[in-house]
């Protein structure tokens, strides 16, 4: 057998187990695919009877303190995740009533999960579109809101989907009582700073400002809560930055929508 024979055999060969080699990772991928729809169908289902999650309600302005069976002062955790801050904080604090909202229902799951398990009637979770909250919240319902690691929406022309955009602060300013915080904790400098624009440009007043909250050592509580993702940030030595402000007297200012330029 001539050495071209020889290599063109070889090159046949490898040919077919590299495609023998697809099919198996299809197979796999595809299984892996299915695995994790039908691992978020379970829990899809699992918070459908879950009493303390509320899924698009009807009517809430107004009775959450039917909601609680109290009269209790309302934490908002804004896109909460797996609600690590709404059950960190109900846990220690039982004369408040702690709401995560998000629209991911999957993610929910684990802390909604946690919050029976561990009995803690002061925590709830609404999954809904943040944009839509006011439909859910009576004009100074809420005392406080927290933001914990949100989608930073870097990409151009996402900024008005930031948490911290002055179109959800006008939001926030109907649904928060005069001197209410906002809290925002984000591994993300570009998030931070436009939030620290933003504040300053609508003339809010800063309660607390820090970069890089570990560069002293432990921080304290509630700040101390560590969520899942933040500890991969941590990991991956990421800086973690926080800002705690209250909104102005005088009605938030919505920049107007920029224009597209003609051929875009």
């Amino acid at each position: 057998m001539d050495h071209f024979t020889y290599c063109k055999i070889g090159l046949k060969r490898l040919i077919i187990l590299f495609s023998e080699f697809r099919k198996i990772y299809k197979q796999k991928f595809t299984f892996v695919v299915h695995l994790m729809g039908h691992k978020k169908l379970i829990r899809f289902n699992a918070i459908n009877t879950f009493e303390n999650v509320l899924q698009y309600p009807e009517n809430m302005p107004g009775q959450w303190n039917q909601f609680f069976k109290n009269e209790h002062p309302i934490v908002l955790e804004l896109a909460c995740g797996r609600g690590e801050y709404s059950v960190g904080m109900g846990r220690q604090v039982k004369d408040k009533n702690f709401i995560g909202v998000d629209v991911k229902g999957n993610r929910m799951y684990n802390g909604a999960k946690i919050a029976l398990q561990e009995q803690l009637s002061n925590v709830g979770f609404l999954r809904i579109q943040i944009g839509n909250i006011l439909n859910y919240f009576a004009p100074g319902e809420v005392d406080e809101i927290w933001i914990i690691f949100p989608d930073p929406f870097l990409r151009d022309g996402k900024a008005k989907n930031r948490l911290t955009h002055p179109k959800f602060l006008a939001m926030y300013q109907q649904l928060l009582k005069p001197g209410a915080k906002i809290n925002l904790k984000t591994d993300s400098p570009e998030l931070f700073q436009f939030t620290i624009d933003t504040v300053q440009e609508q003339g809010c007043e800063v309660h607390v400002l820090q970069h890089d909250i570990y560069a002293k050592g432990p921080v304290a509580w509630p700040l101390s809560i560590q969520t899942y993702y933040e500890g991969l940030h941590l990991a991956d030595q990421r800086k973690i930055n926080f800002i705690s402000f209250s909104l102005p007297e005088k009605p938030i200012v919505i920049p107007p929508k920029k224009k597209k330029e003609d051929g875009q």
